[in-house]
């Protein structure tokens, strides 16, 4: 185990306490291993997860000492993360003793109260002017033009020029040209006016070629407080000529360049396009990753491909019967049907294939009828292409008709494909259903829930802004030039609107101040912004796997909002890692929703449904939502990353959840709790009432009987007095009404009571990824949580089944006295008692003293609990 390495003391902790007192109690030989010392120590479960992290990315390694002479960042956070739970504390004979500390970590919605705007409102309906939602940051701007009638230094006469800029401290550069006699940039460099530390400002002309000595060929002096300031929504400063001069301060003859200087926020225009000095550490392409856009999800159609029959099919051979099945293929999306039971040439299916497909419509469906031959091979019978934008688009729930297209035979001389014009048709309803909702997120935290057809939205209720001011005690993500750092970016989606924050370099307090806003169409929506930190700032050089990791993730209900209110808070970023959930740092934001039309809100309320009409009429199952769904996730995945900057895949899924429907014994617990706390009012209302029955308290059971014999006499009153009792406690819980707006809840969520197998359990991959007597072990506690879900399942099915049993004379006695009982009651309800004397005795004799009667089982429940049930039949 040690062998190569130079140890002479090793301890070895572990957290079977069975296995550390034997290895203590038993004589381990040494020589062997070249040990002095060979310690064995106990320590919680909850502070060993190191370990199994370490041992993970050995096995994934396939090395032995890798982390002799340097320990990983990983391991560096897993220790830290140990440390936590793990306190060791000195007695006074000298001796460590292991006891567990667990740090409080705040976990809670903290409100804050930044300097922003409030108060600025412009227009009738109330919207908002811009960028009143963030903070005020000052800017100084240049913008490089043009350059003209520069001097010619080089040997050719063709220079190759490019503009550096340096303000104190901070140096930036334009792009540069080879060999062009034109030399036009128009860039744009935002410099942070709290951090400048100089009072002037040196633009300097050079040429790339000219290495040896002196590359300038002019320069432009300018003192900052003479930059205008030119505030929105005043128009662009214009940019003017400036003579260049040399070194000493002297005009040149020849050689000007154009530009524009000015003082501004981040709510002019050139903003988001501009290089930053806080990312003055990224050049190149790497820029276009630290700049702040705005993305549109493509709009997604379901595609119905409903394959009904086909005929005149020619099989390879007449003496079998041909197992024919229809092959449809969109990208890279194969659906297959069954294979038809008519084991003919003309063959039925009548079954639907279901796509999603984005606009525009590049990709054409390819229907292809195959013969499943008996060595398991395949033969194609024919195919057709069907170009998606030809496509008939369904608005109304009505039936498509239905088209007979030919179908070609494939077939190969020479090597060369050569088609036959007919070769059998086949019947298909193929139609772009525009009536449904494309889901690309999950159900209950739906962004937008209109249908794909604009004609069939409905009116805007109002705007949501959403200001991103700044985090805080962000954690160190990856390591530069020997040093923690994190390179922080913010990504928002509502709808179909996406926006990304511009990258902070280097910074575990960035500031972004940047506000954007959505058009709202339903209340009952979700707000999402994650946090991400950008791993490609280097060019092709990604730092890690190459994967923008996640440092947490928000979600905002904006039901939850009180209309034109803004509010303010700093939000915990949660991520659960495989030691647990960690918090990453605070986000602060500002959101304000403002209805536009509250007359809209209300039929949005009252009216419309969730869903559209189409989920309604043709439903479609929890099977082929979740496949449509991962369709569309993989479409907006490889949409997005076409843009420029793009939006990675990783950071797609992250806020889509494009995971969230794997098993994971945390959830299963989290839902069971809220399942019994949906049922604890059944429970109290219970506990109530026995303690009323039992007379704990005299005057409260004299109240309720009373109260009980004016609703039988008075049934009129029920409706009326529920209607007041439930305003009454509405007016109560006013005062106790939730102010703050919808964040994740650690312990609802069962994040800080998991172990840490569960945790490894749900981080595992699909299929499994690991050791055999791991998943032995983890499919034992399934099938025990399974069978006293069973259990249960069958305690509920006994009971449904009992009332059954009263009537079906499956114990003849029972049904017997049950149909007297009937008879009975029946004919004393109708001729001697009446219904509100029933009641009234029936009430006392439920509420009556303990005097007069024993709490025991009565003979109602005697009888039920003796009915048969199909629990007899079971084997």
């Amino acid at each position: 185990m040690f062998a190569g390495v130079d140890l002479t003391t090793v301890e070895v902790e572990g957290d079977s306490l069975t296995v550390i007192r034997k290895l203590q109690k038993e004589e381990i030989e040494r020589s062997e291993i070249a040990l002095e010392s060979c310690v064995f120590k106990h320590v919680p479960r909850q502070a060993n997860s190191a370990a199994h992290v370490l041992a993970t990315e050995g096995l994934k390694r396939e090395e032995a000492p890798y982390l002799i002479g340097d320990v990983p960042l990983y391991a560096k956070r897993t220790v830290e993360d140990d440390e936590r739970w793990l306190a060791l504390s000195t007695t006074a004979d000298g001796r460590r003793l292991c006891t567990m500390a667990v740090e409080k970590v705040d976990f809670s919605l903290k409100e804050t109260s930044p300097n922003i705007g409030s108060d600025r409102v412009s227009g009738g309906e109330k919207l908002t002017s811009s960028f009143d939602l963030v903070e005020k940051m000052e800017f100084l701007f240049v913008r490089i033009v043009r350059a003209r009638e520069l001097p010619l230094k080089a040997v050719n006469g063709i220079i190759d020029p490019y503009v550096e800029i340096k303000i104190g401290n901070y140096n930036a550069t334009t792009k540069y040209f080879e060999k062009k006699p034109d030399f036009e940039w128009n860039q744009v460099f935002a410099f942070g006016q709290d951090r400048l530390q100089a009072t002037t400002m040196e633009i300097t002309v050079r040429d790339k070629e000219l290495i040896i000595g002196d590359n300038m060929i002019g320069k432009i002096t300018v003192a900052l407080h003479e930059v205008p300031l030119c505030l929105p929504p005043d128009s662009p400063l214009a940019s003017q000529w400036y003579k260049l001069e040399d070194k000493n301060g002297f005009t040149l003859r020849k050689g000007e360049l154009m530009l524009a200087m000015w003082y501004s926020t981040q709510a002019d225009r050139v903003f988001t396009d501009a290089w930053h000095s806080d990312s003055a550490i990224v050049s190149g392409e790497s820029l276009l990753n630290t700049r702040s856009k705005a993305y549109l999800s493509p709009r997604l159609w379901y595609l119905r491909v409903n394959v009904i029959q086909a005929q005149d099919l020619v099989p390879g051979s007449k003496d079998r019967n041909p197992q024919v099945y229809v092959k449809a293929v969109v990208g890279d999306v194969i659906l297959r049907t069954r294979v038809s039971p008519d084991k003919n040439v003309n063959p039925q299916w009548n079954e639907d294939l279901m796509f999603v497909v984005a606009e525009p419509f590049f990709d054409s469906l390819i229907v292809t009828v195959e013969d499943r031959l008996e060595n398991n091979t395949v033969r194609c019978l024919g195919k057709c292409v069907i170009r998606l934008s030809n496509v008939e688009r369904r608005l109304l729930p009505l039936p498509a008709d239905p088209l007979w297209y030919t179908l070609e035979d494939i077939v190969f001389e020479d090597g060369m494909e050569k088609e036959v014009n007919f070769f059998g048709k086949l019947n298909m309803c193929v139609n772009l259903d525009g009536g449904y909702h494309v889901f690309d997120e999950s159900v209950h935290n739906g962004s937008d829930y209109r249908p794909t057809a604009k004609m069939l939205w409905t009116a805007m209720i109002g705007v949501l802004e959403l200001g991103i001011i700044n985090a805080s005690s962000l954690q160190p993500m990856k390591l530069r030039d020997g040093r923690e750092t994190t390179d922080a970016y913010c990504v928002a989606k509502y709808g179909p609107k996406w926006v990304k924050t511009r990258t902070v370099v280097d910074s575990f307090d960035p500031i972004w101040n940047e506000q954007y806003s959505w058009d709202v169409y339903d209340p009952y929506t979700m707000l999402t912004i994650g946090v991400f930190d950008d791993c490609h700032l280097h060019g092709r050089d990604a730092v890690g796997d190459g994967k923008d990791p996640s440092l947490g993730k928000v979600r905002i209900r904006l039901s939850t909002l009180a209309t034109n209110k803004i509010y303010t808070y700093s939000y915990p970023l949660l991520v659960l890692q495989p030691s647990g959930a960690k918090k990453m740092g605070e986000l602060q934001l500002a959101i304000r929703f403002t209805c536009s039309s509250y007359l809209s809100l209300f039929l949005v309320y009252t009216m419309n449904p969730l869903l559209p009409q189409m989920h309604h009429i043709y439903p479609l199952s929890i099977y082929q939502l979740d496949i449509l769904r991962k369709q569309a996730v993989r479409i907006l995945c490889s949409s997005l990353s076409r843009n420029e900057p793009p939006l990675r895949q990783e950071v797609v899924e992250h806020m889509l959840d494009g995971g969230s429907q794997m098993w994971s014994l945390r959830k299963a617990k989290a839902n069971f709790q809220r399942v019994l706390a949906t049922f604890k009012c059944f429970s109290n209302a219970r506990q109530w009432f026995d303690e009323i029955r039992k007379w704990n308290n005299s005057a409260a059971t004299v109240l309720v009987m009373a109260i009980y014999c004016i609703i039988v006499f008075k049934p009129d009153l029920i409706l009326p007095t529920v209607t007041l009792y439930s305003i009454q406690v509405m007016i109560l819980q006013w005062r106790k009404r939730p102010r703050r707006p919808t964040h994740i809840d650690v312990n609802l969520s069962v994040a800080g009571f998991v172990t840490a197998d569960e945790l490894d359990e749900e981080f595992d991959t699909f299929p499994s990824s690991r050791q055999f007597d791991v998943l032995r072990m983890r499919y034992d506690r399934l099938r025990s949580i399974a069978g006293r879900v069973v259990t249960v399942i069958s305690d509920i099915a006994t009971q449904v089944e009992r009332f059954h049993s009263l009537l079906n004379w499956r114990d003849p006695r029972i049904t017997m006295m049950f149909l007297v009982c009937c008879l009975v009651g029946s004919f004393m309800l109708y001729y001697l008692i009446s219904l509100k004397v029933f009641l009234i005795f029936g009430g006392f004799y439920v509420m009556r003293p303990p005097f007069l009667g024993k709490d025991v089982l009565n003979a109602p429940q005697n009888f039920f609990s003796r009915l048969p049930t199909k629990a007899d039949y079971m084997l």
